[in-house]
């Protein structure tokens, strides 16, 4: 028997269990060992019936006085009850519809009893406990998830039954020298340890061991799929010019964006291609750093592309950079599906001549047809909405360009690693001054006409607001839907005042029809969806409603609300939800208590996961087995190593080496799609 060989093979599975175990992802045996244990009782910590902690899980050790009674208390429920003593003092318990577990109970045996002890000091008692001999169950119990048909303990048997029959299933795809600098546990032995643990210490190790396997075999697994080895480039950047950018700014630029610049022109200006990301929240002035870059570049005269996820978007980089470069001779141009025939022609004319240096676009840039003349950089903005192909398609138009990507989405280090494992990272952690909080508060619905009289207070003093609707038209909920609710208020609580409508299947004119009649000020109060979650920069914009705002998650409340204190005035952020489940009121807790994207993103991922985190899992992360992304030290460790190797052993041509590929392989396949 090996590791491939199919599950109903095993002793007591047979084909109808093996569709059970199936739904389980268990297909083979190798799947079995490798379906590792979510959680653990510890059984080898006893406690005497005193001492046990109130409504804990604890394991006690006591001797029963007499067979199980039982007694059936209605239709369909019989109770079986009896009384344990470890010397010193006594503890009832009861079983309920648990027949087996009764008779096998024995009058003057010893038994542990696992489970939660309540009652008070003189009358101790524990409820439906989980029963073992003494000497099979002093030890660390695996708890496995379950499915219907097969629980806990039969998947427990299951696996020690394999390894009865051998123990040595597994390669171990980590070189030797790796193991060995990392102390770390052999495979084999760490599955299972992991499985039945011989004690803290041992389980520890074990866990260490196999998620350092699975970090560092994806890190090396995606630096391979991208290719991530050193490249020298054509593209030399041979003078900084920095500060004569900054001497034109009307501001001065944070120490985090000096930082980012400076780290970048380092890098572009070595004999390597610069791949690095840059990563901000919300008005932390990544536009800035990028238009440094812009300037440098093109001053050693060559072109950059600019490709942002939507036209609002790539529009306002577009306004944004002719504002940087106003005073200079830097051409600038824009190019999206919006663009008329016409004008595409004649900027795809320029663009191959080299008559323009910065063209800002949305995916319109990677057509065929579009050809650079000299491409030396290309910035992606919010970068996870593209795949790794909108990437790389824009950058092959070059010969080994620098890449820049921005993500206003912050997202936690270990997630960016995972997802960015090609990139170098700078993070801007510091808002730029005159920036003030957003106040943030959670209500429901009750209390809504004070939050509209709120909203009306702040546009009678000349400033404007958002208003936003999770649904564009009525469905079958009654999830407030932008449509008919604009039309709505704008009849009612707010008829004396323009309001707008903006949402994602409008067409982009008349989108862009709306959003400048909202810049202009003629439009007060804007009821959007979330397509203003990026790109929209209006700073007299001070208040912000967010209807039904448990359908949202963290990281997309935290961009929506970034709308607003993006000027000089103090801004509100109110959200409205009826919904009382514990998630949703987590995310209300920590939306009220903090305005840091970082804080949110690592609280959004631990809540959701990486393959919930933006939406899909068209990004490609693997299902991980044993790592969590908060694992951040052994994930920084992971990463370094397997820089390391990339770089010294770029195709496994070592012997230590040789196992690599096959465990990379293991890891990527199944639903895994690279992008």
């Amino acid at each position: 028997m090996d590791r491939n060989t199919n599950i109903q093979y095993l002793k007591g599975v047979g084909e109808k269990r093996a569709k059970i175990l199936n739904k389980l992802g268990i297909f083979t045996v190798g799947d079995l060992l490798r379906f590792y244990p979510r959680d653990y009782m510890d059984w080898s910590k006893i406690t005497s019936i005193t001492a046990a902690p109130y409504d804990e899980n604890c394991c006690v050790r006591a001797i029963v006085n007499h067979k199980p009674k039982g007694a059936k208390i209605r239709k369909g429920m019989t109770i079986y009850k009896t009384v344990a003593t470890d010397g010193e003092s006594l503890m009832n318990i009861t079983f309920f519809n648990n027949k087996y577990t009764a008779e096998s109970l024995e009058a003057g045996k010893e038994y542990l009893f696992y489970g939660k002890v309540t009652g008070n000091f003189h009358r101790r008692e524990m409820s439906s406990p989980l029963v073992s001999p003494v000497d099979k169950g002093m030890r660390i119990h695996s708890v496995y998830h379950q499915s219907a048909g097969i629980n806990s303990r039969a998947i427990e048997k299951l696996i020690r039954q394999a390894y009865e029959m051998r123990n040595d299933y597994f390669v171990d795809y980590l070189p030797q020298s790796l193991r060995d600098k990392l102390c770390l546990m052999e495979v084999n032995k760490a599955i299972y340890e992991l499985h039945f643990p011989t004690n803290e210490d041992t389980l520890s190790e074990a866990r260490r061991r196999l998620i350092f396997e699975e970090l560092f075999l994806f890190q090396i697994g995606l630096m391979k799929l991208k290719g991530n080895r050193k490249e020298s480039t054509p593209v030399e950047i041979q003078n900084d010019f920095t500060d004569e950018f900054i001497s034109m700014l009307p501001f001065t630029l944070t120490g985090a964006q000096s930082r980012a610049v400076r780290e970048s022109v380092e890098q572009m200006t070595s004999q390597f291609t610069m791949n690095r990301l840059l990563q901000g929240d919300v008005g932390s002035g990544k536009t800035a750093v990028a238009a440094a870059l812009i300037y440098t570049v093109v001053k050693n005269s060559y072109q950059c592309a600019f490709m942002a996820p939507t036209e609002i978007l790539a529009a306002q980089h577009y306004k944004t950079c002719l504002n940087f470069f106003e005073s200079t001779p830097i051409r600038v141009a824009l190019l999206t599906g919006s663009t008329t025939a016409a004008k595409k022609r004649e900027i795809k004319a320029q663009l191959k001549n080299n008559e323009i240096d910065l063209i800002v676009g949305t995916h319109a840039l990677i057509q065929d047809d579009v050809e650079f003349n000299n491409l030396g950089l290309v910035i992606t903005d919010e970068q996870h909405r593209f795949g790794v192909r909108h990437r790389g398609a824009l950058s092959n138009k070059g010969n080994r360009p620098h890449t820049l990507v921005m993500s206003a989405t912050p997202i936690p280090r270990t997630l960016a690693l995972m997802l960015y494992g090609d990139l170098d990272v700078s993070i801007l952690d510091e808002l730029p001054p005159g920036r003030q909080p957003i106040e943030t508060y959670a209500i429901d619905t009750a209390k809504r006409h004070r939050a509209f009289n709120y909203v009306k207070k702040h546009l009678d003093e000349g400033r404007q607001g958002y208003i936003v609707c999770p649904l564009v038209d009525e469905g079958e909920t009654d999830l407030a839907a932008a449509t008919e609710y604009a039309e709505n208020i704008s009849k009612g609580f707010f008829s004396g005042y323009k309001v707008g409508l903006l949402h994602g299947k409008m067409k982009p004119k008349e989108k862009e029809a709306v959003m400048a009649q909202f810049v202009s000020g003629e439009i007060k109060l804007l009821v959007s969806t979330t397509v203003i979650e990026v790109g929209v920069d209006v700073p007299n914009s001070v208040i912000m409603v967010i209807e039904n705002a448990e359908r949202f998650g963290l990281s997309q409340l935290h961009q929506l609300r970034g709308r607003i204190g993006r000027g000089k005035y103090k801004s509100t952020c109110i959200l409205i939800t009826d919904a009382q489940n514990d998630a949703a009121q987590k995310r209300m807790k920590i939306m009220t208590s903090t305005t840091d994207g970082f804080k949110i993103a690592d609280a959004d991922l631990k809540m959701r996961g990486p393959g919930d985190f933006f939406g899909s899992r068209q990004h490609g992360l693997p299902e991980m087995k044993i790592a969590m992304l908060t694992d951040t030290a052994l994930l920084n460790e992971a990463n370094r190593f397997a820089r390391e190797i990339i770089i010294d052993d770029p195709e496994f041509e070592k012997e230590d080496n040789q196992n690599l590929r096959e465990g990379i392989a293991h890891l990527f396949s199944g639903e895994y799609v690279m992008n």
